[in-house]
């Protein structure tokens, strides 16, 4: 509609400078009609013309403003023809029309044909960029979920190998003593890897999976570190089929688990819940480990453990990938648990895509 709209607006113009400024004895209305007809004449001859002779290839714009030109004469003689057909005059030859025209206004639809071609071109132009600019979305969003999935696998793969590692150990040792226990985290590490691997391959998944897998993992550290782990996984039957980005939860209970419970020499607990309010969804991991660090600041949790690189790396990959998802809407925070212990704080928007 804004070519309409634009070339309406011009075309009004030029009625108005007929009927004030040229000698001629039509009123504005009459003007009006026929700059309306002669106007929108001469564009459709304008696109004709193009799609005859470029059909779907870019024109030269000299070419093209020339083609305009001549475009002119003969807009202005089917717009002043189709206008004296609506006032009841007798339409003559082209040649005639032309002939007893106006120099004034044949110029003038020559003017109102170079406004038409060059506002055709600029909207030509404008849509061109605006298709590019909607490839350029396009392909940056592929970028950015290739960014994600490739974040996702560096994760796993900063998860796996310290778990395996000490899971294949510990399997390689019940076998020998107690082949009941040996079987059960053969099938618990079985169960673990397959929902491992179908949320390094996905972007979304639901929170009943995502606790699956946290169950498998937290079960395999159980068996591991016998009576020095508990659990207690929460979900409520109308949260199961939430949706959510994978692998958000497990780097916070792995955190729990290495720096809180096993260096805790009595052990500890892990909690893992989920629940809504109306805008957001909430999940926490809460431990009984050994807690925050003294100079642990949540505003400023990159300046914590400098002398540690490797310390909580999980929970600056998890913040990473909140900010990359949901912007500032989503967040990551720690805080003391009472008696001791960490809770770590998930809350995601409902609305989020």
């Amino acid at each position: 509609m804004r070519p309409v709209v634009w070339l309406t607006i011009f075309n009004t113009g030029v009625a108005l400078f007929i009927t004030l400024v040229l000698p001629t004895k039509q009123s504005f209305a009459v003007n009006w009609v026929f700059s309306m007809l002669i106007g929108y004449s001469i564009n459709i001859v304008i696109a004709m013309m193009r799609w005859i002779i470029w059909r779907r290839q870019k024109p030269h714009r000299v070419a093209f403003l020339m083609m305009c030109m001549v475009a002119a004469p003969l807009g202005y003689f089917i717009g002043g023809a189709v206008g004296m057909m609506f006032y009841g005059f007798k339409v003559p030859s082209f040649l005639s029309f032309m002939k007893n025209g106006e120099g004034i206004l044949v110029i003038m639809s020559i003017f109102i044909s170079l406004f038409g071609g060059v506002f055709f071109w600029n909207q030509s132009k404008l849509a061109e960029l605006e298709a590019e600019q909607e490839k350029e979305k396009a392909r940056t969003a592929a970028i950015e979920r290739q960014a994600m999935q490739a974040q996702l696998q560096l994760l796993q793969a900063q998860i796996e190998p310290h778990m395996l590692f000490n899971t294949l150990a510990n399997l390689q040792g019940l076998i020998a003593i107690d082949t009941d226990r040996a079987q059960h985290m053969l099938d618990q590490l079985i169960r673990y890897l397959r929902a491992s691997l179908n949320s390094s391959r996905i972007e979304k998944t639901t929170l009943q999976h995502e606790f699956e897998l946290l169950e498998a993992y937290l079960e395999l550290l159980a068996i591991r570190m016998g009576k020095r782990l508990q659990y207690r996984t929460a979900l409520p039957a109308n949260l199961q089929k939430q949706t959510i980005a994978p692998m958000l939860l497990q780097p916070l209970v792995e955190n729990a688990i290495k720096h809180g419970v096993e260096p805790k020499m009595e052990g500890g607990s892990i909690e893992v819940t989920a629940y809504t309010d109306t805008e957001f969804l909430h999940l926490k991991v809460i431990d009984t480990g050994l807690g925050l660090p003294e100079d642990y600041d949540d505003n400023h949790p990159s300046l914590v453990n400098l002398h540690d690189q490797h310390s909580h790396v999980g929970n600056a990959n998890v913040r990473e990938r909140l900010q990359a998802l949901y912007g500032s809407q989503a967040a990551l925070t720690l805080s003391d648990n009472q008696p001791q212990g960490v809770i770590a704080h998930l809350c995601i928007p409902l609305s989020a895509p």
